[in-house]
């Protein structure tokens, strides 16, 4: 031990190093120094103390930190012992610290808070000493008396129970100079009073307070009390009223109940005074301010001392500060706004127990007051205090009502919500009787009716309340208190639940709420209430005892309840809207179910039926949603069933009693009201069942009286209405419309004046004419057919809609336009019922539709294209109906229709909901033109084509909805015009096979005209099948799987009519039978589709075009085939991949009925869509279809036209720049990888080549400038061929891959070692002979079929960079090594052989590719083998350093069954050159010893040793992958350390074992994972279990310092407790690597070695190292210009000095001399810092 060798360890030097280290510039050091003397206070304080003493005498001036040092101080004192308490030095460090504290007149910087924190740790142990020397400054003249005040308010708060014995002494000294105490430092001696009375407070938990209170301390906070009160509390500066009212707050529990009763009438207004203020101030006011009541009022030693006269003014003051309470959890004042709120209802609390029933009559009296704050806060309060003091209130029951009773007007939200709570409390506690309760009811009702829309004007007025936590004021500023953040949505939702919560849990509420809920249903103030009304009268229903015949009898004896029919009406209208808050419609369903004994008997199992039905409609909202036309079924479901109810009802009374509800009811809702809309038709369809003529007029006067046709959802359900009434009343309706229409007849008159005077009065007459419109198409569409003919006629003869025409608001457009679409409907609805006749001035109405379906920009509505697409959507339905009736259209009217309409393709697809029914309706326009116009089937066929013409655009689109469009509309037109061709016949009758169809024409002699229109069909040649079969057939391969469906089913309809019409007997088509079988199979496909639209699109198109491919004739077929280049060149990929794949199919199939003509065209037309297209998948397939044309047709007819373009472009573009590449080349490729054409290509091109070898310089395009004609061309052709070739190999054809497999090995040879030439040039800067090489190595590649060969080239091309080229050439001879194994001996055997050439490139050619053949070289003889071992044997000490690397590269990957034979000569390569001049050999030696251990080869025990040798000395090395390599190397020689070299192998363990654990944590990561496998490599040899189990915890794997050092800890503690013999060798060992080049190791080293230290008992190894390295870790910790080297200094210093082992030191103390010594440390450490 060091105590035991003579010499004291020198602790002392080593905590003035730890102390003058928290002066450091780098945090982290100063955090260990400081952790380090914290964990040593306790053992030593007294040495700690001299230390920190010593820097800190010169002061934060001289010390840095010296915070830190009155930190670590403070806590050496707090661990000394009683005995080691040593009063003078105590003293000295007193001194110390209030030196500094008055050295400055700073309070509050860190340095100063920390020597407080000193004198509270002397004072723990010496309080007396401690408050003699802080006395010492407590006098008015000093600078530092508030920082001596606030130590002793911190002394206080940290021991109470050692101050408040001598609160005496300090209050007899603070007292004398507390009135000169400065405004500034008023805050701070109020704090002290404040934690001084806490302390006593908390003395008494444990002592009684008379022990400390005498009457000199009693008198001492009297004055005290007295002061602050009479002076401090009144002074004009916040900060310091407000802390003398806090400390005030403290004291009144303390000071005599005489002077706190002649205190109240002052302090209680300076408490009120401070509510002026924000929140913070506000709260702190009221927890002084329930002091202050709880002292006065509660007190057991006497009577209150205050009357509820002086209370009232403090109450006053409270209640407004209860509207700062806020729910809105976000708010950053929630917290203290519910503190502040808490604390007020304390405060009531306190007076309430005093004085229950003044404190009741004073609430009511607030209350009643006209400012909204007091009404608020005594609400608040009412509701708080109910439940609390309700034995004392319950006789003021009255009196709460009649108060309440009169603030239900009020309006303010924040009283509203007030209200509404204290409602649901007074409910629940049986407040709620008789009428009262109802008025209660009502207010809780009335607020749930509040509307989105109200709640928005709410929002939006200015009355609206916003939050305000400034005045608080009693005395002024009234009118600026505001209530909080109360928002119209939570008063109502407040109601809600209040209403709710009232209805199921307070069973007495029950004789309250029933029937009188009723009552809420009717009103139209309670609309928006009538949810939550219908589920709490469901409620009752459902869970209380109301019975059926209770329920009829309370309803009938009430006569301010509302009969049923008026509930049913109004249940019924306001069902409306499906998707209104709270689920109405839901609620009212439910609640008419559990309602129906009310009604007439006969509707109960009607509506236990329907209902559900209607309820599950509704039940989901946001699947409703989904249906745009939601509305519209909702409603009409909503006239079902109640024309369904009136139907099962058959009381005539009754229903005319429910007449006269919806027609009263006309008030509760206004003319913008959509159920204003749905109670016109609800009173139509009443109407409807009544039969009283008189009755019916009545209502509808009432009706048209009561409507509002300025609004268009109200002036359609008036004429809706209208037309439900006149299905059963007709005339009456007409008699109706017919004086109305009188009466407008001025209108018309004043509307043409309006357009030269005032066009204000334009929309008045918009909406007049609007609704006759409407009225009279409605009345026409459910008017009986037998008697509408004669009205019709009627209305359209007197031309009234012609004046229909001047609207210009789109509503009433639409509506004009609608109704003529009524009277179309009309005539068809006649004409389907049996009664045909035709609509006169069919052509003038249409023109009327398209007059009003123009847009009209001079009107204003330019901007609402919604409402312009709308419009002519509907205008579109209306033409489609007057074209469906007769008389039949003209062909003038059919063209001005089609003219006016087609460009609808067009529109965007947005707005998509106003968009795509506009499609729909033109689709179906156009097929109605299609059906109505033309003379006969041949006319039709010419329109057919004319419009798919002009709608070939939008079929071939780039966008797909227009695709989508046109698809459709092609397939609805072609469904239609099938219809008029499934005969069969020609002109003149002939069925089948016809001859006369090419002479037939409009001249003929032959009176067409009088044949039937099935007789005049078209030819097939008239529908130009080729032509649009190109057009549709690529649709069926487009992206959108609508679009290839239709396009599949138009061309179904093409061939489906072709095959119906007549064909010429002299066609070449194709025999019937397989026509029609192709069609079948067409069908199918369809079939397929409709059913699955999942199935694979490629299957289903080449179903298609197989279909198509026999369907066609050859005329078809050739015009199909000349017209493919705009198919290929489609926008849409798979639609152009479709063209090329059908062209394909056709040539493949049908290519011999072309001649060389088609053929030529065919090819240039494919040429060009090469040419254009721009995508290169595209090209390439087009290519694929060129090729298949060569080789169905005539092979020399493509390949001449090929070449010809080849040659053309190479002279006249620059083919290596071309966009997209050169399509020539794409074609080579085409022809080289095609199984049939490729040996044809390839003879041409070898015939043309021949001398190709021995010219191949002369070929390039800058050598030709002054060649003749001739001669330019033969050399075009020349270089065309070259690259034809190069393609031809890339290509990997049969033949090209053929012709080189007999010379696989002598070209692959000969191509490896030219890459080392063209390199050796390459670096010069001759780039185009390498680049060339490459191009044909790369060709060579694609021809033999080595694709990865390829990557690699493609990959390191041209890179020639750190001998990239070299892993360039091992790369590819792994490749080839791996793809063709056999060939690798002979490759070998050429290569070995120019290891012997002089150059140098060449050389390391070969041995790149050698060490990697060797690899593979057990597929040939074993002479082989050994020729190419010997020659790389021979090479590895060539001049170059690359030829060495990889010649032993090449030696260690000898076939591992082979590797035997020849280790002793690889591993004394590997040894010699471990020792080798160059790095890069040595780093390859080390890789290549790991690499044969992993074999397990024999005979490395002979040179074991010597390789740990040689390991260990480059385990230092500075490159880190060598260092981690050398380290992973020793862990694999581990597995050859058994047996007899077992305990040689061992000593090299333990001589490298030190070195592992410090690289542990090296600052490369792959050094650390390699020591981690090699300790745990080795560790089982050294035979420690315990050393086993630490290597398999986490901290061994961490990467984290702390983990690392507590690693290191356990690991030394078993190297002491197991390996103590090789403590002395690792101690030397680790101290060694103190002085390692890497900082990281340092600290390691550091850390281990004052661990093992630490742990050791061994007295050698302390006496030997003990000093050496206390020696190191104090130089380093001073010295070094690492952080990371000086923290763990700091840390190890205190690891050692508290191990067990080191016990004297804890008794040192530091002499003068140290101490001088230290502090001439300090000032030059602090200097450094």
């Amino acid at each position: 031990m060091a105590s035991s060798s003579g010499n004291s360890l020198p602790a002392p030097e080593a905590i003035q190093v730890l102390v003058s280290s928290l002066a450091d510039e780098s945090p982290m050091v100063k955090q260990a120094s400081m952790a380090s003397l914290k964990s040593l206070a306790p053992l030593n304080p007294l040495l700690i103390l001299d230390c920190c003493l010593t820097v800190s005498r010169g002061g934060r001036r001289r010390f840095g930190n010296i915070a830190g040092v009155f930190q670590v101080m403070s806590i050496a004192i707090g661990a000394l012992e009683e005995g080691e308490v040593d009063t003078s030095y105590m003293a000295k460090l007193a001194k110390l610290a209030t030196a500094e504290i008055i050295s400055s007149k700073e309070i509050k910087a860190d340095w100063q808070r920390a020597a407080s924190s000193l004198l509270v740790a002397i004072g723990s142990h010496l309080p007396d000493l401690m408050m003699e020397e802080l006395f010492i400054h407590l006098s008015a003249q000093s600078s530092a008396l508030p920082a001596m005040v606030q130590i002793l308010a911190d002394f206080a708060t940290s021991d109470a129970l050692q101050f408040t014995p001598r609160l005496k002494g300090v209050l007899s000294r603070v007292l004398p100079i507390l009135g000169n105490v400065r405004d500034q430092h008023r805050p701070i001696f109020a704090n002290a009073f404040k934690c001084w009375c806490q302390a006593c407070w908390q003395y008494s938990v444990e002592f009684p307070l008379s022990s400390i209170l005498d009457s000199d301390v009693t008198s001492f906070l009297n004055s005290a009390f007295e002061l602050l009160l009479q002076n401090w509390a009144t002074s004009r500066d916040l900060k310091v009223r407000t802390s003398a009212v806090e400390a005030l707050g403290q004291m009144v529990g303390l000071v005599t109940r005489t002077l706190l009763k002649a205190a109240l009438p002052k302090f209680v207004p300076i408490i009120l005074e401070l509510y002026r203020r924000d929140q913070d101030i506000a709260f702190l006011a009221t927890c002084s301010l329930h002091s202050l009541l709880s002292a006065s009022l509660l007190s057991e030693n006497g009577s209150p001392l205050l009357d509820f006269e002086d209370l009232t003014v403090v109450l006053s003051t409270l209640l407004p500060v209860l509207c700062n309470y806020t729910d809105v959890k976000g708010s950053s004042d929630f917290s203290v706004g519910l503190k502040t709120y808490n604390e007020v209802q304390h405060c009531f609390l306190t007076v309430g127990l005093v004085y229950p029933e003044d404190l009741f009559i004073f609430l009511l009296n607030k209350s009643k007051l006209k400012e909204d704050h007091m009404t608020f806060g005594a609400l608040c309060v009412l509701k708080h205090l109910l439940p609390r003091l309700s034995e004392g209130w319950h006789n003021k029951r009255s009196a709460l009502i009649e108060a309440i009773t009169a603030l239900l007007e009020e309006h303010n939200l924040g009283v509203c919500k007030a209200l509404a709570e204290l409602i649901v409390v007074m409910a629940s506690h049986c407040y709620l009787v008789g009428p009262s309760g109802e008025l209660f009811v009502e207010y809780l009702v009335r607020h749930c009716a509040m509307s989105d829309q109200e709640i928005d004007d709410i929002i939006s007025s200015k009355d609206i309340f916003k939050p305000s936590y400034l005045y608080y004021s009693f005395q002024q500023k009234r009118s600026e208190v505001k209530i909080g953040a109360v928002r119209p949505t939570e008063l109502r939702a407040i109601c809600e639940k209040g209403l709710l919560l009232i209805t199921i849990t307070i069973p007495e509420m029950e004789h309250v709420l029933w029937p009188f809920m009723l009552k809420m249903i009717i009103p139209r103030v309670y609309a928006g209430a009538v949810a939550t009304v219908c589920r709490c009268i469901s409620d009752m229903c459902r869970h209380r005892s109301l019975h059926n015949d209770r329920m009829i009898r309370e309803c009938r004896t009430r006569v301010d309840i509302p009969r049923p029919e008026e509930l049913f009406a109004r249940l019924v209208v306001l069902l409306h809207d499906p998707l209104a808050r709270e689920q109405l419609a839901t609620q009212i369903l439910t609640v008419l179910c559990y309602l129906a004994s009310l009604f007439p008997k006969n509707v109960n199992m009607f509506w236990q039926d329907e209902i559900p039905k209607m309820k599950a409609y509704v039940s989901d909202a946001e699947d409703l949603k989904q249906d745009l036309c939601y509305q519209e079924t909702w409603d009409d479901m909503i006239i079902n069933f109640l024309a369904e109810t009136l139907d099962v009802v058959q009381d005539t009374d009754w229903v005319i009693s429910l007449g006269n509800a919806f027609a009263k009811q006309y008030e509760l809702y206004t003319s913008d009201d959509e159920h204003s809309a749905l109670l016109h038709r609800c009173l139509g369809i009443l109407l409807q069942k009544v039969d009283n003529r008189t009755y019916v007029r009545d209502k509808i006067d009432w009706m048209y009286k009561r409507s509002n046709i300025t609004i268009p959802e109200n002036r359609l359900g008036l004429a809706k209405a209208m037309g439900l009434v006149a299905a059963s009343h007709l005339d009456t309706v007409l008699d109706k419309l017919k004086e109305v229409l009188d009466n407008i007849g001025e209108s018309i008159l004043q509307r043409f004046l309006s357009f030269f005077s005032d066009k204000s009065k334009m929309k008045d007459s918009d909406d007049i004419h609007a609704a006759m419109a409407l009225m009279y198409g409605y009345a026409a569409r459910y008017a009986p057919s037998t008697v509408i003919e004669a009205r019709i006629d009627a209305l359209v003869g007197t031309n009234m809609l012609s004046h229909l025409l001047i609207v210009r608001h789109p509503s009433a457009k639409q509506a004009v336009i609608t109704a003529i679409d009524l009277l179309g409907r009309a005539v068809i609805n006649a004409a389907e019922s049996g009664i045909s006749f035709p609509l006169k001035k069919r052509d003038q109405l249409l023109d009327y539709i398209l007059t009003l379906m123009r847009r009209n920009d001079e009107d204003g509505f330019s901007d609402l294209s919604v409402e312009l697409l709308h419009t002519q959507a509907l205008a579109l339905s209306a033409c489609t109906t007057l074209v469906s009736v007769d008389p039949k259209l003209t062909n003038e009217m059919r063209n001005i229709v089609m003219k006016a309409t087609l460009g609808f393709f067009a529109l965007p697809n947005d707005p998509a909901g106003a968009v795509n029914p506009l499609i729909d309706n033109l689709i179906t326009l156009m097929c109605a033109i299609l059906l109505t116009s033309g003379e006969d089937g041949r006319s039709r066929a010419e329109q057919l084509l004319h419009i798919l013409r002009q709608i070939d655009q939008y079929v071939s689109s780039p966008l797909d909805y227009q695709r989508k469009r046109g698809c459709h509309a092609v397939y609805e037109m072609l469904l239609k015009f099938r219809t008029l061709c499934i005969t069969g016949y020609c002109a003149l009758g002939c069925q089948g096979s016809c001859k006369h169809i090419k002479q037939i024409d409009r001249s003929s002699r032959f009176n067409v005209a009088k044949l039937p229109s099935a007789f005049l069909l078209p030819s097939r040649d008239a529908l130009c099948l080729g032509d649009r079969v190109i057009v549709y057939l690529p649709r069926c391969a487009d992206t959108n799987s609508e679009v290839r469906k239709v396009s599949a089913q138009i061309l179904d309809q093409f061939f489906d009519i072709s095959l119906s019409l007549p064909r010429p007997v002299a066609s070449n088509s194709t025999p019937i039978e397989s026509s029609y079988a192709a069609l079948s199979s067409l069908e199918d496909v369809i079939a397929i589709l409709r059913r699955d639209t999942s199935i694979d699109p490629s299957e289903v198109f080449n179903r298609v075009i197989s279909s198509v491919c026999i369907l066609l004739t050859k005329d078809e077929l050739v015009a199909t085939l000349h017209g493919c280049s705009v198919a290929i060149c489609d926008k849409i990929k798979p639609s152009a991949e479709g063209g090329i794949q059908a062209v394909i199919e056709f040539v493949t199939k049908r290519g011999n009925e072309l001649n060389e003509t088609d053929i030529s065209r065919t090819a240039q037309s494919l040429l060009s869509a090469a040419i254009h297209v721009t995508e290169k998948y595209l090209r390439h397939e087009t290519l694929v279809a060129i090729s298949s044309l060569a080789e169905h047709t005539c092979p020399r007819v493509v390949f001449s036209e090929v070449l010809t373009a080849a040659a053309r472009d190479i002279v006249t573009k620059d083919i290596l720049r071309m966009p997209g590449g050169w399509p020539m080349q794409d074609a080579f490729y085409a022809f080289s990888q095609h199984n049939e054409l490729s040996s044809l290509f390839l003879e041409h091109l070898i015939s043309a080549l021949s001398c190709i070898s021995g010219h191949k310089g002369d070929i390039g395009k800058g050598d030709l400038s002054g060649d003749s004609v001739v001669a330019r061309t033969e050399n075009d052709i020349l270089q065309a061929a070259i690259v034809a070739l190069t393609a031809f190999f890339r290509g990997g054809g049969k033949i090209g891959k053929r012709a080189v497999e007999n010379n696989y090995a002598s070209v692959t040879a000969i191509l490896t070692l030219h890459l080392g030439s063209c390199h050796s040039q390459s670096v010069s800067g001759q780039h185009e002979e390498l680049r060339t090489l490459l191009i044909a190595f790369q060709a060579f590649c694609e021809c033999v079929g080595d694709l990865e060969m390829g990557k690699i080239l493609a990959r390191d091309r041209e890179h020639n960079v750190n001998e990239m080229w070299i892993n360039l050439i091992g790369d590819l001879a792994g490749c080839i090594s791996i793809k063709r194994p056999k060939e690798v001996s002979a490759i070998s055997v050429i290569l070995s052989k120019y290891l012997n050439q002089p150059v140098r490139f060449q050389r390391e050619a070969a041995a790149a590719a050698l060490s990697e053949y060797v690899r593979y070289s057990n597929e040939g003889s074993s002479s082989v083998l050994e020729e190419i071992v010997e020659a790389l044997c021979r090479h590895v000490s060539d001049d170059s350093p690359m030829v060495r690397r990889l010649c032993l590269r090449g030696l260690v990957q000898i076939p591992p069954i082979h590797i035997n034979m020849y280790t002793k000569e690889i591993l004394g390569v590997i040894l010699a050159l471990l020792d080798d001049s160059d790095n890069s050999v040595q780093l390859t030696a080390v890789l290549c010893l790991l690499s044969i251990l992993q074999s397990s080869p024999e005979g490395v025990e002979h040179v074991l040793l010597n390789l740990c040798v040689r390991l260990r000395n480059l385990q230092v090395s500075m490159d880190t992958k060598m260092r981690a390599n050398a380290f992973a190397a020793f862990g694999a020689l581990s597995d050859y350390g058994s047996g007899a070299q077992h305990d040689a192998f061992l000593e090299q363990v333990h001589a490298v074992l030190p070195r592992l654990v410090l690289h542990l944590l090296d600052e490369e990561y792959s050094v650390r994972q390699a020591c981690r496998i090699t300790i745990k490599r080795v560790a089982p040899l050294m035979e420690l279990d315990d050393l086993i189990l630490l290597l398999n915890t986490h901290r061994f794997i961490s990467d984290h310092r702390s983990d690392y050092q507590d690693f290191l800890r356990d690991l030394a503690r078993q190297f002491v407790q197991h390996l103590a013999s090789r403590v002395d060798t690792y101690m030397a060992s680790i101290i060694q690597a103190v002085d390692a080049p890497w900082p990281a190791i340092q600290a390691n080293a550091i850390y281990l070695s004052s661990s093992m230290l630490a742990l050791t008992d061994d007295q050698h190894i302390s006496a030997s190292y003990y000093y050496q390295v206390f020696g190191l870790l104090v130089g380093k910790a001073s010295r070094s210009t690492d952080a990371i080297v000086r923290a763990t200094c700091s840390s190890a210093l205190g690891m050692l000095l508290k191990s067990a082992n080191l016990i004297s030191w804890r008794a040192d103390r530091l002499d003068r001399i140290d101490s001088g010594r230290s502090s001439i440390d300090s000032e030059s450490s602090t200097r450094r810092s």
